[in-house]
């Protein structure tokens, strides 16, 4: 079973290559399907890898992202042909620096 420093090391560098892809703007990511697909499978794994983050985890660091995040991967899942590039492109410029941030901090401490 992995550990949940490595799923929030999974969650960083699905960030990072999330951030990779994002930083030419919007335009380029609401014209390249590739881009939106891309995008789209890094905010699943960040969601599946919050979703299986433990419930000791969770106690010590109640913060409500993790859940947020775990819900997003819902959304994504269960309306995957129907997804709303104006709230992708939301969580990118709103929701992901906060968590990227959140995740450096915890893995910044022992």
């Amino acid at each position: 079973m992995r550990d949940d420093r490595v799923r929030l090391g999974d969650v960083l560098e699905a960030i990072e290559r999330i951030e990779k892809y994002v930083g030419q703007g919007r335009d380029t990511f609401s014209a390249d399907e590739l881009v939106q697909t891309w995008v789209v499978h890094h905010l699943m794994i960040i969601g599946e890898a919050c979703r299986a983050l433990s419930a000791e985890f969770r106690a010590a660091h109640p913060e409500d992202v993790w859940a947020q995040a775990a819900g997003l991967r819902n959304v994504i899942v269960h309306q995957y042909f129907g997804i709303d590039l104006d709230i992708v492109w939301g969580v990118i410029e709103r929701d992901i620096p906060d968590l990227k941030a959140l995740v450096e901090q915890v893995l910044s401490t022992p």
